[in-house]
């Protein structure tokens, strides 16, 4: 495990402040604001404590409501909305200087067997023939408009192994191709955990990443470390179907229907040997700078 894997499970491990409210950090981001994945990811935490050990998550959903602000912590407050037979039901409001910035649903349900199938997993390369960040991303120096840039990503996914699968946004810029995007992830390390709270959480972590690319490449956009667009996530949603881990190889197949000032992103996560384990959601503002 690296250094940065390690400062991102603290991250996630939150002081309890009271029974339903508890207080997060946050790590430096590429943008002056805290990353959405980890706010989200912070708040599944915060619900998953209020929950029984025997029920793991099966969805969440969300609204991004104003910029966090990285230099100041974040209290969640959890509001126990109802403890069934066999669901629960959390609210999580995330709050900064009084204003909440984010907001979170999220249901747990009791492990029960019944009707199981699943689509057929999309066709991907071996993620171990792929190029790492640190190998794939000085080829784009010239590309981004702060030469800086390719260290800032390097470092900003430090914790996660997240290789490129298709051309990514910045490798088509002024060239629109088919809006889909893959990407395979796992932690930057084995994780001694087995909770699976932890390993739903790290996949909400990094399933914030990557999923409006689909849209960029649809319009031949680099993002916003070209310069060509500016944005931010609006909603975001998931749905755990099958037990996986964070720390093995995880497909983020990926691809946007629609863009209509606003661009939708779609997605399913398998594991390497293909088990549908999440569905996934995200609608963001993408816009062209004015001149």
């Amino acid at each position: 495990m690296n250094e940065a894997l390690a400062t991102l499970l603290d991250l996630l491990d939150l002081e309890q402040i009271e029974e339903n409210i508890f207080r997060g950090t946050s790590r430096s981001a590429l943008v002056p604001r805290v990353f959405g994945g980890q706010v989200a990811a912070q708040a599944m935490v915060a619900a998953g404590r209020t929950v029984p050990e025997d029920r793991t998550a099966h969805s969440l959903h969300s609204y991004f409501l104003r910029a966090g602000d990285p230099g100041a912590p974040i209290v969640y407050a959890v509001d126990r909305i109802r403890d069934g037979r066999s669901f629960t039901t959390r609210r999580v409001v995330a709050v900064q200087h009084g204003q909440p910035i984010f907001h979170l649903s999220a249901s747990f349900q009791t492990y029960e067997e019944g009707l199981d199938h699943q689509s057929a997993m999309p066709d991907a390369p071996d993620p171990e023939t792929l190029p790492t960040a640190a190998e794939a991303l000085p080829a784009y120096r010239e590309i981004f408009r702060d030469p800086g840039t390719v260290e800032r990503l390097i470092e900003a996914r430090g914790a996660v192994d997240l290789r490129y699968a298709t051309v990514p946004p910045w490798g088509s810029v002024g060239r629109p191709v088919e809006p889909r995007s893959q990407v395979w992830f796992r932690t930057a390390g084995k994780l001694e955990s087995d909770d699976a709270l932890l390993h739903t959480c790290l996949a909400t972590y990094v399933s914030d990443m990557t999923l409006l690319d689909s849209v960029l490449l649809a319009h031949g956009r680099g993002g916003w470390a070209v310069g060509d667009v500016v944005g931010a996530s609006l909603d975001h949603a998931m749905w755990f179907h099958r037990p996986f881990r964070a720390d093995e190889w995880l497909l983020y197949d990926q691809e946007s229907p629609s863009a209509a000032g606003r661009g939708l992103g779609q997605a399913r996560i398998w594991t390497q040997d293909g088990r549908l384990a999440v569905t996934v959601i995200q609608e963001g503002v993408v816009r062209v700078p004015r001149a």
